[in-house]
């Protein structure tokens, strides 16, 4: 995808005809009229990650065209960047440059900021770390008021921590969130909010027990979790448990039980064709499952687990690929029929939409 023009003078056109061609895509469905949730046009992205080009002894940020892969664009404002985060690049790049230890070989550069004023800086290098650069890099993290991560081929170098607490109110409540360094958090903050408040508001009315899958780091757990009786949630990254746990320990929720598997596996367990013994200290039968909630990667959901939704009253789904939501609605057509939708544009700009619906059993 080429590297998008921002113009705030056209953002409103365009997030009108990408919710035109959902609608259009969607429409043998009997799509519900969407709500559609809008991004700030300017300032909106809470991670970035940009090349390091060396021109002599000079340093830029840059990116690359896929129409033109080994012509860099050095990149001198990026306006898609959360405030904090355009305010810290120049003021970086700077810093790097009149540090031979600290810009020799330096190959990336990695921001993760939140809007609780935290922010994450990872320095990725082609050249081992050695013993000048963490002196030159601990003056700098307190230099600039950051954390600090060096990165080379198998040498990480953490000097206080690789994770930062996001914080943000919802519904009236003050929701925590460990993010980790390297793993994937939603980029939109705003736009997030504005997806978690979505799914709360279709869950408000519902009861009995919630299935989750694809929890990541309990971005929605946490959000969701007070609208049920109880909540199974499921997640297969190992670093993502871990923040999950973190996050409802935070957020004080105590109905939720974590299990790492996959979704297949979950699918499996709850079939009774497997037995796992990481199910056991779940007892499945002690729950009484109403409601399935999924925010699958750009796959979409395979096959056993659209069966397994099948057996569902309702299914409550937000996508990053309205492609695969496509073909996974049109799977559940004989069970389940859209009762509600939204769209939240976290990439502006781009084609990307992500996008809600909640099934209902016909």
């Amino acid at each position: 995808m080429p590297i998008p023009t921002i113009d705030p003078s056209t953002y409103a056109d365009q997030l009108a005809d990408k919710v035109s061609q959902f609608k259009h895509n969607f429409a043998a469905f009997e799509l519900p009229e969407p709500e559609v949730f809008a991004s700030e046009p300017l300032h909106y992205r809470m991670r970035a990650e940009f090349r390091m080009w060396h021109d002599g002894e000079r340093i830029d940020y840059a990116m690359f065209d896929p129409a033109e892969p080994k012509v860099p664009v050095t990149i001198e404002h990026f306006p898609q960047a959360c405030e904090a985060i355009s305010a810290m690049m120049p003021r970086l790049r700077e810093r790097l440059q009149g540090s031979q230890a600290l810009r020799h070989r330096l190959f990336q550069v990695d921001f993760l900021a939140t809007l609780s004023g935290e922010m994450l800086i990872t320095l990725v290098y082609h050249r081992p770390l050695d013993e000048s650069w963490e002196p030159a890099a601990r003056e700098l993290a307190a230099e600039l008021g950051v954390k600090l991560i060096g990165r080379s081929r198998k040498q990480k170098i953490v000097l206080e921590q690789d994770w930062v607490l996001e914080s943000f109110e919802l519904n009236g409540r003050q929701l925590r969130y460990q993010q980790i360094e390297g793993s994937f958090t939603q980029p939109n903050a705003g736009v997030n909010r504005k997806m978690l408040g979505w799914a709360c508001a279709q869950t408000a009315s519902l009861d009995g027990d919630l299935l989750e899958l694809y929890c990541g780091n309990g971005n929605f757990t946490v959000a969701l979790a007070p609208c049920f009786g109880r909540v199974l949630a499921t997640e297969v990254s190992k670093t993502s448990v871990g923040a999950a746990n973190y996050n409802l320990l935070a957020n004080g929720v105590d109905n939720v039980q974590m299990v790492r598997m996959s979704s297949d596996e979950i699918s499996g367990a709850l079939a009774r064709t497997r037995e796992y013994l990481r199910m056991k200290d779940v007892d499945l039968d002690s729950y009484r499952f109403t409601t399935l909630f999924v925010d699958p990667p750009r796959s979409g959901l395979d096959a056993p687990t659209v069966e397994l939704a099948r057996g569902f009253d309702r299914i409550l789904y937000i996508s990053c690929n309205p492609q695969t939501l496509q073909d996974n609605v049109a799977a559940l057509q004989g069970t389940h029929q859209i009762s509600a939708a939204a769209v939240f544009d976290q990439f502006p700009y781009t084609h990307h939409l992500e996008c809600g619906l909640l099934l209902t059993r016909r």
